[in-house]
């Protein structure tokens, strides 16, 4: 099953790093990328700088926000305009504070994506474990381009308009904030601050765009990872069917099998442990969040703003497809570990002598309890999961207009 002078290590090192390249350009930018112990003290402060730097950016745009929200402003329409960005931030946070307390976890799995190149050295499994690992790029470039892309727009949209405002008899013109802030701690009406303000909000949608597609992105990784060994041991336990080098070769192949299952498993378990806290984030924050979406659709919708119709809908799509991507990896992970006892069980038993063949019992019994993806260990992530979402984000909306219109 594997051909240790087929691929060099250079090779698998190369496979790995492109694998995980695009969560390197999301993840680098704001620190999180995990770092190895090699690292000077020197770089080590720098890195903790750069993450500082970016936490001070996030809090001066979400607190002030959230002052504005419980303390200043009495209207209701305007007091959930700003609340979707404010999620916005605070699940963006959720997720870099995950990122970084989990930084060692991610690292042990990405070193073991490259032990698994190592291991996996039959050239026709390797090219199985390629096409998952370019549909996992795939589905990275993906959320980047379609999250990054919805939040930019949402705050391009609310801020290319200005708005004329008069204090004593004197007209000036000021750029209106997704995230409005506290006017106690900074008047942000007048020029230079309302610009650097405007500056700032970018940044922080920036960061807390990041670090949600960067969460997302790697669970697309991992996942489809975890699924090209799975098909690999497809492959393995197919070639059971006809044994052509004897009953003790069996018995090794069974052993090699056994082995990689527990080691998928293993990997799947971590991937769990490290997600379930942003994908309840997500899931949380992106029922509210649509629904406030939707929201703000029907109230653009009634002056016909085409910028900020189009804007709500680029985001409104962009946070289902983040959703689903939760919940096609908690899908496709579930089924996926289902087929390898379906595969044992249906291989050609009967040809292999009975002592080996009982030894497809364990995978099978194994495969029986299936490792579930979850969103903070309380809700299984599925595709019935993902209709849940929109069905729940939708009543939310009719509670919601009924409420206030």
């Amino acid at each position: 099953m594997t051909n240790p002078k087929s691929v060099s290590e250079n090779d698998d090192s190369k496979n790995n790093n492109y694998s995980l390249q695009i969560n390197q350009w999301f993840l680098k930018p704001i620190g999180a990328w995990p770092q190895t112990d090699t690292l000077g003290i020197v770089w080590k402060i720098l890195v903790l700088l750069h993450i500082f730097t970016c936490l001070i950016i996030v809090a001066l745009i979400m607190i002030p926000c959230t002052l504005y929200v419980l303390l200043e402003e009495n209207d209701v329409k305007l007091k959930l305009g700003a609340i979707g960005p404010l999620i916005h931030r605070i699940m963006g946070s959720v997720n870099y504070w995950t990122l970084l307390t989990r930084s060692n976890d991610i690292r042990d799995c990405m070193q073991h994506m490259e032990t698994d190149w190592r291991l996996v050295q039959r050239l026709e499994d390797r090219d199985v474990m390629l096409q998952h690992a370019k549909f996992g790029r795939f589905m990275a470039g993906i959320c980047g381009v379609i999250m990054q892309g919805g939040a930019f727009l949402f705050s391009i949209a609310k801020a290319i308009k200005t708005t004329t405002i008069t204090v004593d008899n004197e007209t000036f013109t000021m750029h209106p904030m997704t995230c409005p802030i506290y006017s106690k701690i900074i008047d942000i009406r007048f020029s230079p601050v309302n610009e650097i303000a405007l500056v700032i909000q970018f940044l922080s949608t920036f960061i807390a765009s990041c670090a949600t597609v960067g969460g997302c992105s790697l669970a697309a990784v991992f996942a489809m990872h975890a699924c090209g060994q799975l098909n690999v041991l497809y492959t393995w336990l197919h070639e059971l069917d006809s044994p052509k080098e004897g009953n003790h070769v069996a018995k090794q192949k069974i052993a090699t099998i056994v082995k990689h299952h527990l080691r998928v498993l293993n990997f799947i378990s971590r991937i769990e442990s490290i997600m379930n806290k942003v994908s309840l984030a997500e899931l949380m924050g992106c029922t509210i969040s649509m629904c406030l979406v939707g929201y703000y659709s029907i109230m653009a919708w009634e002056t016909f703003d085409a910028a900020k119709i189009t804007s709500y809908v680029i985001v409104y799509l962009s946070m289902g497809f983040n959703i689903f991507i939760f919940c096609y990896i908690g899908e496709i992970i579930s089924e996926q570990c289902k087929l390898v006892g379906e595969m044992a069980y249906m291989t050609n038993w009967y040809k292999l002598e009975h002592k080996t063949a009982r030894n497809l019992v364990l995978i099978i019994v194994r495969s029986s309890n299936v490792i579930k993806i979850t969103a903070g260990k309380l809700f299984q992530l599925s595709i019935v999961t993902f209709g849940d979402v929109i069905k729940s984000s939708v009543v939310y909306l009719n509670l919601l207009r009924t409420m206030t219109m």
